[in-house]
């Protein structure tokens, strides 16, 4: 419970000296936003601050955070240590930057943002892998909350698959105010009563589980089978640092009305799901008594069962009315995260379209252009294995997530001449570069190497991103 709670305190404290320093790094300023210059009733729209906050919250707290961070948690309660680092030093500075800079230069999506800053072939490579990304993201986050809402409400899948797909189709196709901001503050009540109850619930020992302390040993059943880096690393996406995170904000700095509101909505939305993260791995650890009871759960019933389960025990397990509601919200609560997040993918992809072939999306005619073929392709993909199309997604999402931090460091080194800026950016991306490549080379999706090949490689592909950022960034501008 200790190491639990001060993880807890360093989020919060990282968001509120970190993400301070970052944000002075930047420096804000008064000139007008995209949604004042822009306004057009459907993408560009000016919005309340405390909805922009919760849109972008229930954009990026995806699947990742909970079915991530219980994947996480099978190496033990050492996934602590990368929710924190992670979320502060990484993930909440690649979400401040993707959306300030998309700010910056009129809610550009993040492929034309990168394609600015790092070239004309990178534009095109970012153009087809974020639009590809977002269809894989759409389509586990519409299997996934199909898959528990069945387990809730007792329907066939096949039933309720098509009705999240055509709730999808319209949050794609209509202004973001006719559906997005007007169901949002329910969906984010659920979240924040789910996170709340199950903390609550372990806090408070309900079913007599004791939380494991921190440690930096690797707890996973097949021990080192599955090594904690960098399988982890990649495991644990949306809850340290995602990609997905960055073709999120965009949609929300179309809708800021002042950059100075780019710290909370940005980097306080990463912080607020590094919290939902920090939460469902430690209860993954402390619901099951250890990693193995964890691991056997997850291969009897599936993550949605592991979900539904941890819900029922903490929220409402005394078997009265009020802990069946309290375990209902929460399952709500679980539900909405993914829901919220493939809407949004659908709508960012067809955004990201739209901005490639230089389409306006005034006219619904020319939404439907791109949000049927996109729709269409995400029904054909939610009849594939739901696992297969995790593990791609993962893997992808870290890579975008490593381009866009080395986009961010260029664009701190030219703007910010003189300074050391461009670090808060180059460190985590370097880290990443690492991350990913090794991931690549180790994994069952991958080339399936050993360590004494992948360790020493990926160290190689980071430095070999750190020497092409240094030549072509940082001396090409002396």
């Amino acid at each position: 419970m200790v190491t639990f709670l001060c993880a807890l305190a360093a989020l919060i404290l990282g968001y509120v000296i970190y993400g301070k320093i970052v944000d002075n790094i930047f420096g804000p300023t008064d000139n007008p936003t995209p949604a004042i210059v822009h306004n057009d009733g459907v993408d560009y729209i000016p919005l309340p601050t405390w909805k922009v906050f919760m849109i972008q919250l229930l954009n990026i707290a995806g699947l990742g955070p909970i079915f991530g961070a219980l994947g996480g948690a099978l190496w033990g309660p050492s996934v602590y240590f990368w929710i924190v680092l992670g979320t502060i030093f990484a993930g909440g500075v690649h979400d401040y930057l993707s959306g300030m800079i998309s700010l910056r230069e009129d809610g550009k999506s993040i492929s034309e943002v990168v394609g600015h800053h790092m070239g004309g072939t990178m534009l095109f490579i970012m153009r087809v892998f974020s639009v590809v990304l977002l269809v894989l993201v759409g389509t586990v986050f519409m299997t996934g909350p199909a898959g528990l809402l069945a387990k809730l409400t007792g329907v066939a899948v096949t039933i309720v698959l098509p009705c999240v797909l055509l709730y999808y189709f319209l949050a794609t196709l209509l202004p973001i105010d006719t559906l997005i901001a007007r169901f949002y503050p329910l969906f984010g009540a659920c979240l924040i009563i789910m996170a709340l109850g199950i903390m609550a619930g372990m806090l408070m020992g309900v079913g007599g589980h004791t939380m494991p302390e921190m440690q930096l040993a690797n707890l996973h059943p097949q021990g080192d089978a599955m090594p904690i880096w960098p399988l982890m690393f990649i495991t644990v996406a949306c809850g340290a640092i995602s990609g997905f995170h960055s073709t999120q904000s965009p949609i929300m700095s179309r809708c800021l009305t002042t950059e100075r509101l780019g710290r909370p909505v940005f980097y306080g939305a990463m912080v607020s799901e590094g919290i939902i993260a920090l939460i469902w791995a430690a209860a993954g650890v402390t619901f099951y008594d250890s990693t193995g009871g964890l691991a056997a759960a997850m291969k009897a019933g599936g993550a949605g069962t592991v979900v539904y389960d941890i819900c029922v025990g903490f929220m409402g397990g005394d078997g009265s009315m009020t802990g069946y509601i309290g375990a209902t919200l929460a399952m709500l609560g679980v539900i909405a995260c993914p829901i919220t997040s493939g809407d949004t993918a659908f709508r960012s992809a067809r955004l990201t379209l739209a901005d490639w072939f230089g389409v306006s999306q005034s006219k619904a005619v020319k939404r439907l252009l791109f949000a049927v073929p996109l729709l269409a392709v995400g029904g054909i993909l939610s009849q594939m294995n739901f696992d297969i199309i995790w593990r791609y997604f993962s893997w992808t999402n870290q890579t975008l997530a490593m381009i866009v931090l080395w986009t961010g460091a260029t664009y701190l080194y030219r703007t910010k001449k003189g300074s050391k800026a461009w670090l808060m950016a180059a460190v985590p991306a370097t880290f990443m570069s690492a991350v990913t490549c090794t991931y690549i080379l180790q994994a069952k999706e991958g080339l399936q190497l050993g360590t004494e090949i992948s360790y020493p490689v990926g160290i190689a592909f980071a430095v070999v991103c750190v020497i092409l950022f240094t030549t072509k960034v940082l001396r090409s501008n002396d």
